[in-house]
């Protein structure tokens, strides 16, 4: 079973440049044709209401609906271009999205220039908190600096998956920090933190180098420490377009990181979020 980790699907395309077909190139039946033509057998979507897109959970909670057992949903909560961003009531705002939608988890998108230390503030701690209790995973677009604070709150909350953005955003190359990566890899030794292999192209300047033969070495630094049990493969389709094909998304790993035996392939491209998903309250 091959699944996806990290997908989106928008009902109005949302970047610019401007495209000739904004109300066709993110939606999720073109995600759907992906998949059917290169075999993922399912997707775990993570909404992003960014950029003409304010009802995107539920957007995706309509078609979940449409295909069961085939896409699942992880909302967006209070994320940095949201309103609510570290607002008070986090914790009610995911408890009330829960009743209303059959969600795996929450995905938080934190600021860059964030130090992390809401997470653990007594509204980031009432949140984890909520979905330790719903049995709900984390989904959290993060920078090294904030991994600190990240395994501060994996280590209160040991039945919550903390799964982690695009190979944790180190970057690799000239001008890359060393410690990024250090960082990241810290965050190994708390059992519940995981890592997505996926966005390769925000790891470098050479965006359009595929297979990246750089971002390869910080896929192996990251496979030697978290394992194949807590690596799980994503596309990042349909923001993948702008460098890479899906096919090329799912080829990155399962071709060009030779150095990941086949037994263990199996579990970053499917078995490793096949169990999480299984395990999940909500299924």
């Amino acid at each position: 079973m091959v699944i996806d980790s990290h997908c989106h699907a928008w009902a109005h395309w949302p970047y610019r440049p401007a495209v000739p077909d904004p109300e066709s190139r993110g939606r999720v039946e073109q995600l759907l044709y992906e998949m059917d033509v290169n075999g993922v057998d399912q997707a775990l979507i993570v909404c992003a209401q960014i950029a003409g897109n304010p009802e995107n959970n539920e957007y995706v909670a309509e078609a979940v609906a449409q295909h069961p057992g085939r896409l699942y949903q992880v909302v967006d909560l209070d994320s940095s271009w949201s309103d609510t961003y570290h607002k008070p009531g986090a914790a009610d705002r995911l408890r009330h999205m829960a009743e209303r939608w059959p969600m795996q988890g929450f995905t938080h998108y934190l600021a860059r220039e964030d130090d992390g230390a809401w997470l653990t503030s007594s509204e980031g701690l009432r949140l984890f908190q909520t979905a330790a209790e719903l049995g709900l995973a984390a989904s959290l677009s993060s920078y090294p600096h904030q991994h600190k604070v990240i395994r501060g709150v994996a280590e209160r909350f040991p039945s919550v998956p903390i799964l982690i953005h695009h190979l944790g955003h180190v970057r690799v190359g000239e001008g890359a920090d060393p410690g990024d990566l250090q960082e990241v890899l810290a965050s190994a030794r708390l059992p519940n933190i995981y890592i997505k292999v996926s966005g390769f192209y925000y790891a470098t300047e050479a965006r359009w180098d595929y297979p990246y033969p750089e971002v390869q070495t910080l896929v192996r630094a990251e496979y030697e420490h978290f394992g194949p049990h807590r690596l799980c493969w994503g596309s990042d389709y349909p923001v993948a377009r702008a460098f890479i094909t899906y096919r090329q998304a799912l080829d990155l790993f399962r071709t060009h990181c030779s150095f990941v035996p086949e037994a263990d392939q199996h579990w970053v491209l499917g078995d490793t979020l096949h169990r999480l998903l299984t395990a999940s309250s909500q299924l």
